[in-house]
């Protein structure tokens, strides 16, 4: 999705996938016609930087795409989206590291957004991981009154259909995320059992409701379907230590490679191909990578994309 007009109509653009669909779908559905938005965008860019201090890290990203008020409105409503689903220490590498988020929620505040809320729907205790994972410690620290830091409520989930959908054709999703102005997407890398990898299109995951053991089959379109849906306005990839085995939990520290890499793209696809690299492989290697490049999310072949700040 690209800056400036995509993130304004976002919020309408989510609305109307929730309303009638006799409308055409060139209006309601901006994923029906990729090929000629990204020709009006551009090709993909994709930031990159690789600091051990990871707050500089992550600034210096988002500053490669034009700083953070190119996605983030003044007097706008955002949703930040984490990996914190596991009851594991900063040092084990299961969820995205506090310093990236901060980084995130800062220059939020900094380009003017009215409220910044943290949240994922976690897979253990949602206290302990949130607690453990270093998330609820950072976002306290920050003592702003216009960062929350929320658990996920079953009642406000509310289902969505998906217009396009080729595996997914209806799935309650969280209400806040639907309606934010913004939603950034900051996925950790990292091994996965069943995906191979999961990295930012999966990590969208967190932001469905039921039964998402029913994704696991057909995963790869089935992430396609939600992130054409969910459509991230920005999307972070934490690679400061990615999880080389063991996924998605993890445990023992020798699962985890340090690279203190941050990567930055409103293409979840590209970064996902990105990420895929730091793991010794292809990006036609992760079939949710494919899926997205073949429902038109995004790109996978780097020399369609703009580099800014390293090389892949």
């Amino acid at each position: 999705m690209s800056s400036s007009g995509g993130l304004i109509c976002r919020r309408t653009f989510l609305k109307g996938s929730l309303a009638s669909l006799t409308l055409p779908a060139s209006i309601i559905s901006p994923f029906i016609s990729p090929g000629s938005l990204r020709a009006d965008s551009g090709p993909s860019v994709l930031s990159l930087a690789e600091d051990g201090d990871y707050l500089r890290a992550t600034e210096t990203v988002v500053e490669g795409l034009g700083g953070m008020s190119a996605f983030v409105p003044r007097g706008s409503v955002v949703v930040v989206k984490p990996n914190i689903g596991w009851d594991r220490t900063v040092q084990q590498g299961a969820n995205t590291h506090p310093d990236v988020v901060r980084a995130i929620i800062v220059m939020c505040l900094e380009a003017g957004a009215r409220s910044v809320t943290v949240l994922d729907r976690t897979c253990n205790d949602a206290r302990r991981s949130y607690k453990n994972s270093g998330i609820l410690e950072m976002v306290t620290g920050l003592g702003d009154k216009r960062v929350h830091l929320e658990f996920v409520r079953n009642g406000l989930f509310r289902n969505v259909k998906f217009p396009e959908g080729k595996a997914i054709k209806e799935w309650p999703l969280y209400s806040p995320a639907l309606d934010a102005d913004v939603l950034i997407n900051i996925p950790v890398a990292k091994h996965h059992s069943i995906s191979r990898l999961t990295m930012a299109m999966k990590n969208l995951m967190g932001l469905m409701g039921g039964n998402r053991g029913n994704i696991h089959s057909r995963i790869d379109q089935k992430l396609a379907d939600l992130t054409a849906v969910l459509s991230p306005t920005l999307n972070i990839l934490d690679a400061t230590r990615i999880m080389i085995r063991n996924g998605p939990t993890g445990g023992r520290l020798s699962d985890v490679k340090v690279l203190n890499r941050v990567a930055a793209s409103s293409d979840p696809v590209m970064l996902d191909a990105y990420g895929a690299t730091l793991f010794g492989l292809q990006p036609g290697d992760i079939p949710s990578v494919k899926a997205g490049y073949a429902s038109g999310l995004g790109e996978m072949d780097f020399a369609r994309a703009r580099l800014v700040g390293g090389s892949v």
